[in-house]
């Protein structure tokens, strides 16, 4: 039988029919849970502001819960799988391994992401995102999550399948591109993270059930983060690929060192999931000698790897602009780059924010003597808004407004609110991360509905009145961020079902792929002998902030000591 195939005008990539429906459907199931997500956030958001104060305790914790699953879970997992198979069959120009059982995979895939939301919905498991025992959901709450891992876990081992077609096949030639190897690398952290959930979902339904009698609360947090945690890892991985991709597409960037930036995927593969361990840095059940090796060692093997990703990316795009003559000073490759285009300002809002807020305040929080004080506060939401919002969310967001013409052959619609959208977005979610961060640095708990702890009898606890103003401009931020992300779906939205349809040889004007410059562009760039002098500009800014907020927290640590 003839596989059917279309070869797209704008970018010469070759689509597999199959292949191509399976990616509209993961794409279109993850915008749907993304505005879902939202719409709790929201709701979370105003509940943390203490003038609003808009849900009751048990909407509270309901809404908590269904705005971690839907955003951090179901938005964030259909998009990879999604983008998986784009980076194997779309990118390799082969045909996708066995498409019904893709299709397999999304439909568990989806009946767990909806089974999930009823069960949060009715009430049935306010016990959050981490669900942690001896906190007990209802049974069909677990499940849903094994469905759901199972269907993703099927879209990996199809994802590596179509690898083995397109070699067998020879669709290309020599070794994979980078954002195939890229996409490699969040396969592999998805197998080890699934199986992780596993692990633990399994037993943890057995028990809600009544067939184990109880779930050791230790063992449970430290199996449960190995799914937790290292489902952020999948993002990391999967949106540095978008970021390589995009430097690619809109520059005709090419990676300044190709065998450092695989070697830094790999180096992802063998440490980033070590960073699980900063969510036990207080458990008194793990060995020092652990939690030692953990955060003053290994994690910053994997915190090197992105630093080097937080180089090459902009220095690669700095390179390919000052082929293209945008060589003058230090920052004109900068200014001069086309912030008007959604997809690469939502780019490097997404490359700033997760190097300089979440890079930053995660290893700061991964440090095991300074951890004790932002453990547990909403320091940790803060933290993660910045890598797994700003970081992720906003660079798949901007990959999709490119994605629209190239696979649903959809003109956008709303361009002008578009050019817009990533900054709405990118600043309203940075201030959500900078004053949750603010607040938890305060002591203002992560996990409890009144910060005053009104209802424990009578005994209120008074937080700096700098707490009071932090949680408001954070809710003013949520309004903001909920904006630009409600525009990113109607956007979206409105497009697929109104924007013009493009014809099958029909090329869009301007055209969506930049032209890469010339190997001869690139002799005499830069300044001296450095062919990137503001990316490395930008890096020493990032090294000096990075020395001084460690400081600023070893400060603060010490004034807890009372030794004088």
């Amino acid at each position: 039988m003839t596989e059917i195939f279309r070869t797209c005008p704008d970018t010469g990539l070759k689509f597999h029919r199959p292949a191509e429906n399976l990616m509209k459907a993961n794409a279109v199931a993850a915008v749907v849970f993304l505005l879902v997500g939202g719409v709790y956030g929201l709701l979370v958001g105003l509940t943390r502001w203490p003038a609003v104060h808009l849900l009751p305790a048990d909407w509270f914790y309901l809404a908590l819960t269904a705005h971690g699953l839907n955003v951090l879970i179901f938005w964030l997992i259909f998009f990879e799988i999604a983008l998986l198979y784009f980076c194997s069959a779309a990118l390799l120009g082969c045909r996708i391994a066995t498409p019904k059982i893709a299709w397999a995979g999304f439909a568990l895939m989806l009946i767990g992401a909806l089974m999930n939301n009823y069960i949060v919905l009715t009430g049935n498991a306010t016990v959050m995102m981490t669900s942690y025992a001896p906190m007990e959901a209802h049974p069909l709450f677990y499940l849903s999550l094994i469905l759901f891992a199972v269907g993703a876990l099927i879209g990996c081992f199809v994802f590596f399948g179509t690898l083995v077609v397109a070699k067998a096949e020879k669709t290309y030639e020599g070794s994979v591109s980078l954002v195939t190897f890229g996409a490699i690398t969040a396969a592999i952290i998805a197998v080890f993270t699934i199986v992780s959930g596993a692990i633990i979902l399994i037993p943890t339904l057995l028990w809600s059930l009544g067939f184990i009698a109880e779930i050791d609360a230790l063992a449970y947090r430290l199996i449960w983060w190995g799914f937790g945690h290292s489902s952020q890892q999948i993002n990391v991985a999967a949106h540095i690929s978008v970021w390589y991709a995009i430097a690619a597409i809109v520059f005709g960037a090419k990676p300044m060192s190709e065998k450092v930036s695989r070697m830094a995927f790999l180096m992802y593969i063998l440490f980033l999931q070590l960073a699980s361990a900063h969510h036990l840095l207080a458990d008194p059940g793990v060995s020092s000698e652990f939690k030692m090796f953990n955060t003053s060692y290994a994690m910053y093997l994997a915190v090197m790897a992105s630093m080097v990703h937080g180089l090459t990316v902009p220095g690669s795009i700095e390179a390919a602009q000052r082929a293209k003559g945008f060589n003058s000073g230090l920052f004109e490759w900068l200014r001069r780059a086309p912030w008007g285009n959604p997809t690469f300002s939502g780019m490097f809002i997404s490359l700033v924010g997760f190097g300089f807020l979440g890079g930053i305040s995660g290893v700061v929080m991964g440090v095991e003597q300074i951890n004790v004080l932002m453990h547990n506060t909403v320091y940790v939401p803060g933290h993660f808004h910045a890598t797994v919002v700003i970081g992720t969310t906003l660079a798949f967001m901007a990959l999709t407004y490119w994605l629209v013409p190239v696979l649903f052959r959809r003109e956008l619609v709303m361009k002008k609110l578009a050019s817009w959208q990533p900054y709405l977005f990118g600043i309203g979610m940075s201030g959500v991360a900078l004053f949750l961060m603010g607040a938890g640095t305060l002591g203002v708990p992560r996990r409890h509905w009144d910060i005053t702890f009104s209802m424990t009898g009578g005994v209120v606890h008074e937080f700096p009145a700098a707490a009071n103003t932090l949680l408001a401009l954070n809710g003013l931020s949520v309004i903001l961020a909920i904006a630009g992300g409600a525009a990113f779906c109607i956007i979206i939205v409105s497009s697929l079902l109104f924007g013009r349809k493009l014809g099958n040889e029909e090329k869009l004007d301007p055209p969506i792929m930049a032209t890469p410059p010339e190997d001869s562009d690139y002799e005499g760039i830069g300044t001296g002998a450095i062919s990137v002098p503001g990316t490395l500009v930008l890096a020493g800014v990032f090294f000096v902030a990075f020395a001084v907020y460690y400081f600023i927290n070893w400060k603060y640590l010490a004034e807890t000591w009372g030794i004088g």
